[in-house]
């Protein structure tokens, strides 16, 4: 491990994480309120920081040869840097360390929980830094920062993949710096568009940009305390839910299918029909639970079903309906969406559809091997053959997440003793959810809860950002040898 060679790459970061905070600045500015200097000063702190790990040069041939343990550890000790970085600002609202860091990992991590109770208190300005922060980490600041930094060009492949883990190895173009860029590329536009459209169907300005931020993003930050449904805007939350629903699609299929000029793109992956299938599914599922034991109507709970599932399988977390207030069958119902996730390369975090469409293949086989025990039974995914050390890597992703969500809502239920709040909680941050049940809901908050639990959920954002891999690498003692 070269130390400094982490640190090295850390300070560029760290600058240019700095050098965000000009947008913060000028939105204060924009909005006529006094608070600028918050974000200068978090700024400049950043940058300070970035030039205190700068100040041991790494040479650019190691650099350029980056190996994948080094790699992980950068993305990890990134995502925690961020986090803290854009924890600072809260300070100055009277937030304390705990809740700060917690509302600071929540936005760079997508998450979208909330310790915030009371949305009057603190101004404009600080929505729509959460947002902002929720929007530089939805596509992945490791992805920013190879798609800019001419310095790491060549060790971006390593960074790349450490950052955006995926089952397979799907490469749309063969410059890891140029497919940074056209996926940043996509992320705004998709961005700008949802921000033009919200306005043209009611909302302020500062309105459609602080939701769309969080919806490209599937972060669920909202300036409104009561989420979507504070709007009371239909087109609004089918535009939100059209959003929600692309940006977990995998963008390295949505960029063939635009470049190709082929809708039948998409229905070619097995990712795309298996996570479409599942979302009209648990939609039509929750809406008939609603209509038959909530007395909904059955448009209004299609609608509401449709928009809770698909926010909860990208892990946006946006709320068009409070449904602490349904009835129990369709709060299972909804669970179940807890552990889907989007696409691969998409924004949403959890365990993402082509594992388990993976692992229902490989119960499948299993199944086959008890009837004809000799019989070889390849899996295919996505037009290949998934070789032994891929499949192997997936089968102990998914025990891995489970055995993570069940220590961490294990350790909850000890300090809150209450079930609903440690199983909710627990998947919730480790899926990148955002709201839970019980008093941790889609309009509650987690500052009630203990100490210790914000730290756990803390953590738990955190794995499930990072998808566990990295974390895991940090754990065995053989990365840190020098």
């Amino acid at each position: 491990m070269r130390y400094n060679l982490i640190f090295n790459i850390l300070g560029l970061i760290a600058k240019y994480i700095g050098v965000m905070f000009i947008i913060p600045i000028i939105a204060c500015f924009l909005l006529k309120e006094n608070c600028g200097y918050i974000y200068l000063i978090t700024g400049i702190i950043a940058l300070l920081a970035g030039f205190l790990f700068s100040l041991n040069k790494a040479p650019q041939k190691d650099i350029d040869n980056i190996k994948k343990s080094e790699s992980l550890t950068i993305v990890f000790f990134a995502w925690v840097l961020f986090a803290l970085i854009c924890s600072i600002p809260y300070l100055f609202y009277d937030f304390s360390i705990t809740n700060a860091i917690f509302e600071g990992m929540s936005g760079v991590t997508t998450t979208g929980a909330t310790i915030i109770k009371d949305f009057s208190l603190y101004p404009k300005s600080l929505y729509f830094f959460r947002s902002l922060t929720q929007w530089f980490g939805g596509m992945g600041i490791i992805v920013l920062f190879i798609a800019v930094l001419p310095k790491i060009s060549v060790a971006g492949r390593q960074m790349f993949y450490a950052e955006i883990p995926a089952p397979t190895e799907d490469k749309a173009t063969p410059r890891i710096r140029y497919t940074a860029s056209w996926l940043w590329g996509l992320y705004l536009t998709f961005t700008a568009v949802e921000t033009i459209i919200l306005k043209y169907l009611g909302l302020d300005l500062y309105d459609a940009i602080v939701t769309s931020l969080s919806t490209t993003a599937t972060g669920g930050f909202s300036p409104m305390s009561d989420s979507i449904m504070g709007y009371n805007n239909m087109p609004v939350t089918v535009c939100i839910l059209i959003f929600m629903y692309i940006a977990g699609i995998n963008y390295i299929l949505i960029y063939r299918g635009l470049k190709n000029k082929k809708i039948t793109q998409f229905f070619k992956s097995e990712e795309f029909r298996a996570y479409t299938g599942i979302i009209i599914f648990l939609s039509l599922l929750l809406a008939l639970s609603l209509f038959i034991n909530s007395n909904y109507e059955f448009k209004h709970a299609l609608l509401n079903s449709a928009f809770e599932i698909v926010a909860t399988m990208t892990s946006t977390g946006f709320a068009a309906d409070n449904y602490i207030n349904w009835d129990a069958a369709s709060k299972v119902i909804l669970f179940l969406a807890f552990f889907t996730g989007g696409c691969a390369t998409s924004t949403s975090g959890g365990v993402k559809i082509i594992r388990w469409v993976f692992v229902a293949k490989y119960l499948k086989r299993e199944l086959n091997k008890i009837i004809h025990p000799q019989g070889v039974y390849p899996i295919k995914l996505e037009g290949g053959i998934i070789n032994n050390d891929t499949a192997s890597q997936m089968i102990v992703f998914v025990i891995f997440y489970l055995v993570i969500f069940a220590l961490g809502a294990f350790l909850i239920i000890l300090i809150e003793n209450n079930t609903t709040i440690a199983l909710s909680a627990s998947a919730s941050a480790i899926g990148n959810i955002g709201p839970g049940f019980s008093q941790i809901g889609p309009m509650g908050d987690f500052d009630s809860l203990h100490f210790i639990t914000k730290w756990i959920i803390i953590l738990l954002m955190l794995i499930g950002r990072l998808e566990i891999i990295p974390f895991l690498a940090i754990l065995n003692k053989d990365l840190w040898k020098n």
